[in-house]
């Protein structure tokens, strides 16, 4: 039977006093050493009581010690870490068929089984998964001019690759048979755990890696763990991983990482405290070090890659294409569809047509990570189609990344800035989407970003921070929406954006409609119309109609400046009154007729350049218009009437209009 403790004989003791001054610390720099988070352990090894013999051999070692020197009674068959355990070939691989043969269950429980967001039920991951592509390129770390970025058109957003330059795509699985050392980086939801639950489950039916041994760790469940025993053993823990499958001497683990039989999958060092965050990542470094011939996969969101690990190469799971959402959408409806196998191939087919649409690229825009994936075809299952309105799509997608898909999974951080809430976040988000969408500024430099966070941080009440703390505060403020929920991004090196475009439109319009007071409304609905013929503001115009408790105003205020466009301009106000006469030849279907005049007449009319391109933000805007009172938005029906009756009529028809009250 091995001992769980050891302790130091007198004579050990003594030895280990003269080793310990020779060092010149402290018993606080010793226990830092060893990674305890008290010096109760040491203050116990000095005084020959029992010591857990993971810490006690650690304490040696550090010491330059032999601990059979210091531990009293020495048991002869302990196995020390970092000791070769001599066995033949043979016999480790018989080892190694046994322990895979006892760990099966326990991995298969823990990794062949998702719960996804809001389903009630359990989902066998081979049902849902999906290939996952990876590119050896970080674009965060690249060096690039903010001027190279400011040409991408908005669909180019999440084009692999940046500027000119488009990444090959690399299979997930791979990419992690070319490296023994692996860091996976990644978006919020884009399936970093999963993949890792997909290696898990091929090391374990033989189809990956079968020659070893997987163990999948959530590194937070480590710190706890750690936290509760007050040291930080990653030995310890991998140990107590194999428990469970009723394999509990540390003698057969030491002899399969010894001899690098085990596939090690760590997830989520991302999700490790602050305060924590040191202790484990030193406690991986060591551990991969002395335990060099295993094959190491560890995930992170790319936003926490600050953390170093020495020896691991970076790589990061790309965005979906077009064949993975397919897949995914067939996959997910032959999962979740409750209908005979046609049917729910065909709800997916017309999931993908409708997803395709050209008015629906901000969902597709969306739809390149599983959680959002996942998130539309629930969506679509419901209401059979893309919702019409899309604030409440977007509102849920962004519950998500500030904080439900955390606190569904169990999953604790830092908080950035003492007592800054929710509410404080949504409107330090909505002010930074509105400045810079403002200025056509989609990509912004870190410094500029920062700066207006700390304008905002500088602001709010009972704050009076130092120039250098308001410097310090705004890049943690920046580095948490980036790391903790993903709402903004590093496009290249210290070159940022919002992570989606349609979220930047999103707080863009919440910040016209969260305005405090009428007055403040008014003016910024008088400002926003003032883009009506800017194609970039088109969503804006519409999430804006959408979240407007009643959007009266603003579609009144929207047909005041589309008529203005061409009020001044004579020969097309002659125009227009052709295009209303040739209308009334069909008064049942006033619009529908309208609007064929308009596309029929323009063809004999000699127009300049100039004219040509203000009849066409004219007739553009009068579009925008018409969508924005088909999406659902709160207008009077009397408002509504007029306004689709008087679409495209010249000034003084219009005018003639309002003195006979109509």
């Amino acid at each position: 039977m091995v001992k769980r403790s050891l302790q130091a004989s007198p004579a050990g003791i003594q030895q280990a006093k003269r080793a310990f001054a020779i060092k010149g610390w402290t018993q606080e720099n010793l226990a830092g050493e060893v990674n305890l988070k008290t010096r109760q352990p040491i203050w116990r090894f000095f005084t020959g009581q029992p010591v857990d013999r993971q810490t006690f051999l650690e304490i040696c070692s550090i010491l330059d010690l032999d601990w059979r020197e210091i531990a009293l009674d020495p048991p002869v068959d302990f196995p020390v870490p970092g000791e070769r355990t001599k066995v033949v070939p043979l016999d480790v691989d018989s080892l190694v068929q046994q322990v895979r043969s006892q760990h099966q269950d326990t991995i298969q429980d823990q990794c062949g089984i998702l719960q996804l967001l809001d389903v009630n039920r359990p989902v066998r991951i081979d049902d849902i998964y999906v290939d996952v592509n990876t590119l050896e390129e970080i674009a965060s770390q690249q060096w690039v001019e903010i001027a190279e970025l400011q040409n991408l058109k908005p669909t180019d957003f999440d084009r692999l690759g940046l500027g000119d330059i488009e990444q090959k795509l690399i299979p997930g699985m791979q990419t992690v048979k070319t490296y023994s050392k692996l860091r996976v980086l990644g978006k919020p939801g884009i399936g970093k755990t999963t993949f890792l639950q997909h290696l898990a489950i091929q090391c374990n039916r033989g189809e990956f890696a079968a020659n070893r041994v997987p163990l999948f760790m959530a590194m937070r469940e480590f710190t706890k763990e750690s936290r509760n025993s007050g040291t930080f053993s990653l030995f310890n823990y991998v140990c107590s991983c194999f428990v469970p499958s009723g394999i509990s001497d540390p003698a057969v683990i030491e002899t399969l990482l010894q001899s690098g039989r085990v596939l090690l999958l760590m997830d989520g060092i991302d999700e490790l405290m602050n305060q924590d965050s040191a202790s484990v990542l030193r406690e991986i470094r060591q551990f991969s070090d002395k335990y060099h011939r295993n094959q190491f996969v560890v995930s992170c969101r790319t936003a926490a890659q600050k953390f170093q690990l020495r020896g691991f190469t970076d790589i990061e799971i790309a965005p979906f294409t077009q064949t993975q959402i397919t897949t995914f959408a067939q996959k997910w409806f032959a999962v979740f569809s409750r209908t005979t196998p046609r049917a729910q191939q065909n709800q997916s087919v017309e999931f993908m047509r409708k997803l395709d649409l050209p008015e629906n690229w901000q969902f597709r825009q969306l739809a390149v990570t599983p959680l959002f994936l996942h998130l539309a075809c629930w969506v679509f299952q419901g209401q059979e189609k893309i919702p019409t309105k899309r604030t409440e799509f977007y509102k849920q997608g962004l519950d998500l990344l500030l904080g439900k898909w955390d606190e569904a999974r169990g999953v604790e951080r830092d908080e950035a800035y003492p007592g800054f809430l929710l509410p404080q976040k949504l409107r330090l988000l909505s002010q930074l989407a509105a400045v810079t969408f403002e200025q056509g500024q989609y990509f912004f430099e870190q410094g500029m970003i920062e700066q207006y966070i700390g304008d905002y941080l500088r602001n709010l009440p009972n704050t009076s921070l130092e120039p250098e703390e308001l410097q310090v505060a705004s890049e943690k403020m920046l580095k948490a929406i980036e790391a903790q929920h993903g709402l903004l991004t590093e496009r290249a090196r210290g070159i940022f954006s919002f992570s989606y475009l349609a979220f930047q439109e999103y707080f863009t319009a919440r910040k016209i409609v969260a305005s405090p007071n009428l007055r403040a409304l008014e003016q910024a609905l008088g400002n926003l119309v003032s883009h009506i013929s800017d194609a970039h503001w088109r969503e804006v115009f519409l999430l804006t109609a959408a979240m407007l408790r009643s959007a009266d105003s603003l579609v009144q205020l929207m047909k005041q400046q589309i008529d203005a466009l061409v009020a001044e301009d004579p020969y097309l106000q002659n125009f227009l009154m052709k295009v209303s006469q040739k209308s009334q030849s069909n008064p049942n279907e006033p619009k529908i007729a309208t609007t064929r005049a308009f596309d029929h007449i323009q063809h004999s009319w000699q127009f300049s350049p100039e004219q040509q391109q203000v009849l066409q933000r004219y007739y553009d805007a009068n579009q925008l218009l018409i969508d924005c009172l088909n999406s659902n938005c709160e207008v009077t029906a009397a408002i509504r009437q007029e306004i689709e009756a008087t679409l495209l009529l010249p000034q003084k028809e219009s005018e003639d209009r309002e003195l006979q009250g109509e």
